[in-house]
Parts: C-alpha cells; sequence; structure tokens
C-alpha cells in the first residue's frame, strides 16, 4: 500500500465541483479529499480529475445515497454505481448517513430521522450490511443532526449506534459538529454523547458550520440548523477538542456544502483542525514523555 492510501490523522477538506480544477493545479496543502459520488457519477469530467487528485492524495467517499434506513430497501442500481467510483478511486474510507432518503422509487432532498428501537435496528442493520457486502468494504455511519425526536424510540441514540456497530462490523464517523447541533436542540449533554461512543469505532471525525435560526415552536427560544454554510463555530471546536481526547487523533474533515467560500478558506480551517488536535493532545504528549 503506497504512502497516500494510508488513512491519514490530519484535516482533510471536502472536495467540491466549483474548486476541483483549482484543486488539480494547486495541489492545496491539506491531509486528504473527501467527495459525494453522487456529484461524480455522471460527470466523467469530474471523475477524471478526481482520479487524478487520487494519485496525490488520500480519498475519502461520504456518500448521501444509500438511506440504510429506508422501509422500502436499499437502490442496488445505485449502489452499484458507486462501487464502480470506489473501485476506481480506492478510497481509504467510505461513509453515510444514519437517516433515510428515499421511499420506493422517489429521492428526497433531505436525511430524515429515524426512531431508535428494536425493528429500526434490525433493519437498519440489515441494510447496512448489504452496503458493506456491495461496496466490498467497511463503512462508517455518521451521527445525525437532530431536530425532532420519535416518542416511541425505546433507546438512546447512542445506545442504536454501539448496537450497530456490534451487529453489523461498521464502524463510526463522529460528526463532532451535528453531537453539538442535536445536543442544543434536543436537551442533552453533548459531552456524555462523546463519552459514551466506543471509541475504538471511530474512524472519522467531522465538522461543519451551523445557522441559529429562532425556534418558531418556542418563541423566545432558537434551533441550530445544520447548513455547512459557515465557518465552525466556538463552542464546537471547543466540542473538538474533546473529542480528540477522547478518540485521539483521526481524520478530521471541515465540511462546506453551502455558500462555498474560496478553496483558501478551507484550507485554512482545516489548518485550524490540526492545531486545535494538536493542543489537545499536549497533554498526553507531556504525560508520556514524564
Amino acid at each position: 500500500m503506497s504512502l497516500i492510501h494510508r488513512t491519514p490523522t490530519s484535516a482533510g477538506i471536502g472536495l467540491r465541483l466549483p474548486h476541483i480544477e483549482e484543486a488539480v493545479a494547486t495541489q492545496p496543502s491539506v491531509g486528504w479529499l473527501e467527495i459525494h459520488p453522487e456529484n461524480f457519477l455522471v460527470n466523467p469530467h469530474a471523475s477524471e480529475l478526481l482520479v487524478a487528485l487520487a494519485n496525490h492524495y488520500p480519498v475519502s467517499v461520504h456518500t448521501v445515497g444509500p438511506s440504510v434506513g429506508s422501509a422500502t430497501g436499499l437502490d442496488r442500481r445505485h449502489l452499484a454505481r458507486v462501487r464502480a467510483l470506489v473501485d476506481r478511486v480506492d478510497p481509504v474510507l467510505v461513509s453515510g448517513h444514519l437517516a433515510w432518503s428515499t421511499h420506493g422509487a422517489e429521492y428526497l432532498n433531505d436525511l430524515l430521522p429515524l426512531p431508535y428501537d428494536e425493528e429500526t435496528l434490525t433493519l437498519v442493520s440489515e441494510q447496512l450490511s448489504q452496503v458493506q457486502d456491495e461496496l466490498g468494504r467497511p463503512f462508517l455511519l455518521e451521527n445525525p443532526s437532530s431536530y425532532v425526536g420519535f416518542a416511541g424510540s425505546t433507546m438512546t441514540e447512542v445506545q442504536f449506534l454501539k448496537e450497530l456497530v456490534d451487529r453489523t462490523g461498521c464502524r463510526l464517523l463522529c460528526d463532532v459538529s451535528n453531537v453539538y447541533v442535536s445536543a442544543h436542540n434536543m436537551g442533552y449533554d453533548a459531552h456524555a454523547y462523546l463519552d459514551g461512543l466506543p471509541a475504538d469505532a471511530i474512524g472519522e471525525l467531522h465538522l461543519g458550520g451551523f445557522t441559529r435560526e429562532e425556534d418558531e415552536a418556542t418563541p423566545g427560544s432558537d434551533v441550530l440548523i445544520d447548513t455547512h454554510a459557515t465557518r465552525v463555530a466556538e463552542p464546537a471546536w471547543n466540542l473538538y477538542a474533546y473529542a480528540v481526547r477522547r478518540f485521539g487523533r483521526r481524520p478530521t474533515l471541515i465540511e462546506w456544502d453551502n455558500e462555498i467560500p474560496d478553496l483558501s478558506t478551507l484550507v485554512e480551517e482545516a489548518r485550524r483542525a490540526n492545531d486545535v488536535a494538536a493542543r489537545a493532545c499536549e497533554p498526553e504528549a507531556r504525560r508520556v514523555a514524564h
């Protein structure tokens, strides 16, 4: 295995189509690149540029289409197309969301929540195992950003995720910003959430910007929306430092999908992630040295 295909521990950026030609030309100083395969499946030119970049950077594939929580089954044609791209790029990681976004042949432009109960756990476990079989490699499952919960849930999100790891052998993508957003919206302790996750299952971390909006259902309060349209907020950086101390250094992605800035801004945010992670690890490094 070449050096560029080893899983990095530094920060990377989400490679979006507006930046791909500049990235090929300038080869920005970041540890790795993550792509949404759905942006490349019907874009041959972008796919060729991606293959060129894969010769210089580790690449991670972050899917938005498999819909492991769908009650109407997986779209195997879509999975086959993703598999073809995965085989071509040979990514270091492949990941997706704990959510549902399809109903039959209809694709919904959202990642919708699931009730956390045994019936859902059985469904998601079976379909997650099928995704891993179809793609021929482990799949990292990302915790959602939450705005509502289900009264019928019989387990917490952390318990649900741990059960999925145990039943399917999948790993977890811990979106730290999603943890912060969900903890604010749902009224739980973000640090306790991170403490409850199985550290050895965490394969990747995400950071993205959120937007604060007035909560129309509760006048005078606000809700955080995971928009990926701004810089990472200071409280999320603080929570990220806690996550690094909890899990150790993990490949960390800067996500920015809306109101996309200059490529240099993404590179700057990735550098900050590296700096925050390095400082978070300093006490442990001093302890080991002593």
